[in-house]
């Protein structure tokens, strides 16, 4: 599915992007029907999924070994990012990978902002990686290969 500014939209809403409110209005159950029919759509959700799932369980790894540390906020911070831009309910969906309550996971997100590594868009669910984050994690990819 891909959402697209309507052309006559105000910049500042598009500058915005979408609102939880317009995603709840969404027919997720139709649009995953659709992708029965679409063997490369089907194909392209489940790699997401495998990812995204990797990435939250590297950042559960990185709490148990390091705590919370710039480098699990970080990694967290971009796994949030991601689940909330394909519009998944991020915080449940961490909680599980992660192996903590909902309500720990929200603090360090919180935490993951206060500190600079996830940025916020007004109104909306999610937010950018930002600057900080990308070195972190960037420094952290180079150390593995």
């Amino acid at each position: 599915m891909t959402v697209e500014p309507a052309d006559d939209a105000e910049p500042r809403d598009v500058a915005r992007g979408i609102s939880t409110t317009v995603l709840r209005r969404l027919n997720l159950a139709a649009a995953a029907e659709l992708t029965k029919n679409d063997p490369e759509m089907r194909r392209t959700l489940e790699e997401f999924s495998q990812v995204v799932d990797a990435h939250g369980e590297a950042a559960g790894r990185l709490l148990v070994e390091e705590g919370v540390s710039e480098r699990y906020l970080a990694a967290l911070a971009a796994t949030y990012s991601a689940m909330a831009a394909a519009g998944a309910s991020p915080v449940p969906w961490l909680a599980r990978l992660i192996g903590r309550r909902p309500e720990t996971i929200k603090d360090h997100l919180k935490k993951a902002r206060r500190d600079g590594y996830l940025g916020t868009v007004a109104g909306k669910a999610g937010g950018g990686l930002t600057e900080k984050a990308k070195t972190i994690l960037n420094s952290m990819q180079d150390a593995r290969d």
